[in-house]
């Protein structure tokens, strides 16, 4: 019985500790990864601008490809919702185009549903580095609410390395 007490009590120090370290952690979360693609700007903003085109090189859209989506709009244009739900994976989400600036930078909104109700703000540029070279820059920033901001730190690195392989996919397309 006092095995059952000591491991009780444990467990609870461990949340309360958790807890109080979530009081003062950071609320807001950012990354951002860039890579340089061997192809004309125009070309991977054209490609990239559509949300449809995600199921084929970001790694979350490609993990669920069973999964029921939606689509409300005209791709590539401000207003297109691409909306998603599946399984654990994939979970209940959305993604909306909010601003596209031609050629250059086209920001969405994500928000998920499952496994919880979050949203971020996504942005991708493309930058011209020669006729036949660009820099895409891709950032994810947005706030998670008290506790939840106490996985912001494991969050961060788990995005970053999913945008390093997304991002890689993409340059291995648009150098085809």
């Amino acid at each position: 019985m006092n095995i059952i007490i000591t491991i009780l009590l444990v467990l609870a120090a461990v949340v309360g500790l958790l807890l109080i370290i979530g009081l003062f952690m950071k609320k807001e979360h950012y990354v951002n990864r860039e890579i340089i693609i061997n192809a004309p700007r125009q070309k991977v903003f054209d490609y990239v601008k559509l949300l449809k085109n995600q199921d084929e090189f970001n790694k979350h859209a490609m993990a669920g490809p069973d999964r029921k989506r939606e689509f409300k709009g005209t791709d590539g244009t401000v207003g297109y919702i691409y909306s998603w739900s599946g399984d654990k994976n994939a979970g209940v989400g959305e993604k909306e185009i909010k601003n596209i600036v031609e050629g250059k930078r086209i920001e969405t909104e994500i928000r998920f549903v499952k496994p919880m109700a979050v949203s971020a703000s996504v942005i991708m540029e493309t930058a011209s580095l020669s006729a036949h070279q660009t820099k895409v820059n891709w950032s994810n920033a947005g706030t998670l609410p008290y506790p939840l901001n106490i996985m912001i730190p494991m969050m961060e690195k788990s995005v970053a390395k999913d945008m390093d392989v997304s991002l890689g996919n993409l340059k291995n397309i648009m150098e085809k």
